[in-house]
């Protein structure tokens, strides 16, 4: 199937893999290299080029099976390995995803698609790869789900905006009275608005609620210059928003049976005393900033076997959550954490900010960082600290989270310690301090 060649070259010891195959993946093609042993101590090496549609990735599969290839390794590019990755494991491949970065060619040497394939195939055959987190295929699924659900209700919000602005247009500043637009008091006003009811006073006579109280502020901020070009393009708003909110709840009950049926497959979570059987969403739930949706959102970017992360760290490291160590001679700096997987990072970022205005030890935790290090910096403290905590509730399904409490740094402080630190605070701004007990 395509040129074969013997090359001659030194082992450099480690663990060794005898059969490898590397595809360097394009969107309509992908050059394929397979190493094989040859005479002696050579190897025999094919290179090939296959097209990327399901024909020929399947032909390309019987080929590997039948040169007994034991690995094959590609290149994380865009979406284009996926065919490949799922065709190729479907067939009984042993797949291994990497991470571009991994594999940068050595600086001075000409890039083609060939020299690419050569090269990933040369490190995955000396165990010098590391192998990129991909889900099983129920998880996959459950993956594709959340995403779809964060990108509709990231749609929805746009279309919120732009009916904020359209009122900003027509002079109605009901946001302004009003804390949530689009609830039950806001959106009877502005379907009044779209049906041409102008008056502020019956406007205003449709709120619900506390904003009863607020009549002179709604009519004031009702009066404006709202006309039908206004109503027309609030409505179309309206409708895609309501549509949008039926795509959501849709999702949201079909993220729910790929939960169940994803824990169904392992034990299910119990509390200490056993009279209450909670699932792993409840436990996760639990924590201070994660609710369900966050709890379903981060499942499914880690999944629900922690093996594959052999401690917390590794977990917080995947996820980018662990500044990098930098150190040139005596001198040890942090570098930045990464990008690291964009889904989890937005659902751990909100559960973060969530949490650190919480009464809980995560909320204290925050408030004692952020004094010393930026709000960001000490948002990503907190976000690794909530997916360390994910993997203990993971990887053990009879554990439960238990908050350590708000005071809990006090609770250790000692208090004699604490008295002489802030009487040296108070000696260095020039004051004397001179201390007596207080009376029982």
């Amino acid at each position: 199937m395509g040129d074969q060649i013997e090359v001659s070259e030194l082992d450099p010891g480690g663990e060794q893999v005898a059969r490898v195959a590397a595809l360097d993946i394009a969107k309509a093609s992908a050059m394929v290299c397979t190493r094989v042993p040859g005479s002696g101590s050579r190897k025999r090496q094919e290179i090939l080029k296959t097209g990327a549609t399901t024909a020929a990735i399947l032909e390309l599969a019987d080929h590997l099976v039948c040169q007994g290839i034991e690995l094959v390794v590609m290149e994380s590019t865009s979406d284009y390995w996926r065919p490949f990755f799922y065709l190729l494991e479907d067939r009984g491949l042993t797949c291994w995803l990497a991470n571009a970065r991994d594999v940068k060619n050595v600086p001075g040497r000409p890039k083609t698609d060939k020299l690419d394939a050569v090269w990933l195939a040369k490190l995955a055959e000396r165990g010098m790869l590391r192998r990129s987190f991909v889900p099983p295929a129920p998880v996959r699924r459950l993956r594709d789900l959340t995403r779809a659900r964060a990108v509709l209700t990231a749609d929805r919000t746009a279309f919120k905006d732009r009916v904020e602005k359209v009122l900003e247009d027509a002079q109605i500043k009901l946001s302004t009275v009003v804390s949530d637009l689009f609830g039950v008091s806001g959106r009877a006003m502005l379907r009044a608005l779209v049906a041409g009811e102008r008056s502020p006073r019956i406007l205003a006579g449709l709120a619900h609620g506390c904003l009863r109280a607020k009549p002179e502020d709604l009519m004031e901020a009702l009066r404006g210059r709202f006309d039908a070009h206004h109503g027309y393009l609030i409505r179309l708003y309206l409708e895609s928003i309501d549509h949008l909110d039926a795509q959501i709840a849709d999702l949201g009950r079909h993220i729910e049976a790929a939960v169940a049926e994803l824990e169904s497959t392992r034990k299910a979570g119990a509390d200490p005393g056993g009279s209450q059987r909670l699932t792993l969403v409840e436990r996760l739930a639990e924590i201070p900033g994660v609710g369900v949706v966050t709890a379903q959102n981060i499942l499914a970017e880690t999944g629900f076997d922690m093996s594959v992360f052999p401690t917390p760290g590794h977990l917080a490291s995947w996820a980018k959550l662990t500044p990098r160590t930098l150190q040139s001679g005596a001198k040890h700096t942090t570098g930045g954490t990464g990008h690291g997987n964009p889904w989890l990072r937005r659902a751990l970022g909100t559960a973060a900010v969530t949490a650190g205005k919480s009464r809980s030890f995560l909320g204290t935790r925050y408030r004692r960082l952020v004094k010393r290090k930026s709000k960001k910096k000490a948002q990503t403290a907190l976000a690794r600290n909530i997916i360390e905590i994910v993997w203990q509730l993971i990887a053990d399904p009879d554990a439960r989270y238990a908050d350590l409490g708000p005071d809990w740094y006090e609770r250790r402080t000692d208090p004699d310690r604490r008295t002489r630190e802030l009487v040296r605070e108070l000696e260095r701004l020039g004051n004397t301090v001179t201390l007596s007990p207080t009376p029982a």
